[in-house]
């Protein structure tokens, strides 16, 4: 038996643009991307924190340190500029596998949408 377990999560992010003229996805800032291990085209779910609205869709890879969070096509109904968003994806795998998998989880600076430094 596999299960859907977290893999990636981007925990608090700001959108900073909504493009509905495009044919659909999120577009992530590169660096935002491999933090998390989240590569181009993969299925996300995103959770606005703003509203509340959760939904599905693929990532575009946006770039580097840019800071872009781009909701576009009909997910750019989901949030406005400004909004805070989670960005979160899954992997299928085995029970005994996912006991002890960690998944990578980032919490970047909302002002900036850049990874805070330590």
């Amino acid at each position: 038996m596999t299960i859907e377990i977290l893999k990636s999560k981007i925990h608090r992010v700001t959108v900073t643009e909504a493009n509905l003229n495009y044919i659909g996805s999120i577009t992530i800032d590169e660096a935002l991307m491999e933090a998390v291990n989240i590569i181009e085209y993969e299925k996300v779910s995103v959770v606005n924190i703003n509203n509340g609205e959760r939904f599905d869709t693929y990532v575009i890879k946006g770039k580097r340190n840019s800071g872009i969070i781009c909701l576009n096509g009909p997910a750019a109904r989901k949030a406005v500029i400004g909004d805070i968003i989670v960005v979160m994806s899954y992997a299928s795998m085995d029970m005994e596998e996912a006991r002890s998998f960690k998944p990578a989880i980032i919490f970047p600076d909302t002002s900036t949408n850049q990874l805070k430094k330590s």
